[in-house]
């Protein structure tokens, strides 16, 4: 069953400045959202990319002519949303490509069905199959409308160095020399994480938090069914302005990963390294695209609640004992230290050398 995707919610402004861009014909061919995690930059990206492609746009797309149902339904043959994906299994760069592909297929699909998805896998990227599925599409003519869009979601994912210096290359010439007929948004949490040659290469585009009232109508549209409105509030407080967030409930998996990450945690702050040495050994290397990420996301995230906690502000999750008293600099550096970690994960690096060398550093740091 095909479902469309919800409205976008909130950037009123963004969307008032990108409108007019579009109608001046002023839009550049090259845009980079950047913002917090879950406050709508790809759903923005896929307003945008509606409007562009819309018969009768005006302030915003119409959302009842052919063109804009295609792109709520992710159908519109002018639009490409490349999405993190894991690396391809074979070895033939024509087999990578169409294993790419079928796997960027397999994503949207779900997506059509439950357009409220989850992050990606850990290990999920864009790679230089990635490259060469875009470098190939960008050639192409558009098929329906006057243009072609395409989304490259968590853009900072973007790792086409990794083994073909050429598909590399020419994705940068895309980037600074896009079709005539092409537009190409890029979506990040930290323009940072980018390579330099790709950021240089974009108009930038900045989302803040979304106001509690945009979030709590989000669950009161969406979510009515799902979230009692008894619950409404407190979820409302939790996410922090992130509709993705907001919809997603607290499970059994991210109270796992939360309850690993303190006991790792406490075993580098105890100086254990027996503990962080068994907390190494129980990771298997398949573990990298799932529970070892959230793992690491969670000690991530139980790190900024300390630091926000030292600073004198209201911490979201529960702070353990053992981070109480610790410097909001020092928790900060070794918060910087686990994504760092998180990201080298997303390569073919063993989690138990990560884990272990994480362990050694933060008890430096710490």
């Amino acid at each position: 069953m095909v479902m469309p995707m919800h409205s976008l919610y909130g950037h009123y402004e963004a969307r008032r400045r990108l409108a007019r861009a579009v109608h001046r014909d002023k839009l550049p061919q090259v845009v980079l959202i950047s913002g917090p995690a879950g406050v709508g930059k790809q759903r923005l990206a896929l307003w945008l990319a509606q409007l562009l492609l819309c018969e009768r746009p005006e302030t915003e797309p119409c959302r009842d002519c052919r063109s804009c149902r295609l792109v709520e339904g992710l159908s519109h043959a002018d639009l490409h949303w490349i999405v993190p994906i894991l690396r391809p299994k074979a070895s033939d760069p024509e087999k990578q490509v169409e294993e790419a592909t079928e796997s960027m297929a397999s994503v949207l699909a779900e997506r059509r069905a439950q357009p409220l998805y989850a992050p990606p896998e850990g290990m999920a990227s864009h790679g230089v199959a990635s490259a060469r599925v875009i470098l190939r599409r960008a050639v192409m003519t558009p098929v329906e409308a006057r243009k072609k869009v395409f989304i490259v979601g968590e853009a900072d994912r973007l790792v086409p160095q990794e083994s073909s210096q050429e598909a590399a290359n020419a994705l940068l010439k895309l980037l600074e020399e896009p079709p005539a007929d092409t537009v190409m948004i890029l979506t990040t949490v930290d323009p940072n994480r980018l390579l330099p040659t790709v950021r240089s290469r974009a108009a930038p585009l900045r989302l803040g938090r979304l106001p509690d009232e945009e979030v709590r109508r989000f669950l009161e549209q969406v979510l009515a069914d799902s979230v009692p409105a008894a619950k409404r509030e407190s979820r409302t407080r939790r996410a922090q302005g992130s509709i993705g967030r907001a919809f997603q409930d607290e499970d059994e998996a991210a109270t796992k990963a939360r309850r690993l990450g303190q006991a790792f945690l406490e075993a580098v702050l105890e100086r254990n390294a027996l503990k962080q040495f068994e907390r190494a050994l129980s990771q298997n290397p398949w573990s990298a695209r799932g529970d070892f990420t959230a793992m690491l996301d969670a000690v991530a995230d139980t790190l900024n609640d300390a630091a926000r906690e030292a600073l004198g502000h209201e911490p979201v999750g529960e702070v353990p004992r053992v981070l109480r008293g610790r410097s909001p600099e020092a928790l900060a550096k070794a918060s910087t230290d686990v994504r760092a970690t998180r990201e080298s994960a997303q390569g073919n690096v063993n989690p138990q050398l990560l884990i272990a060398s994480l362990g050694a550093l933060l008890a430096e740091t710490l």
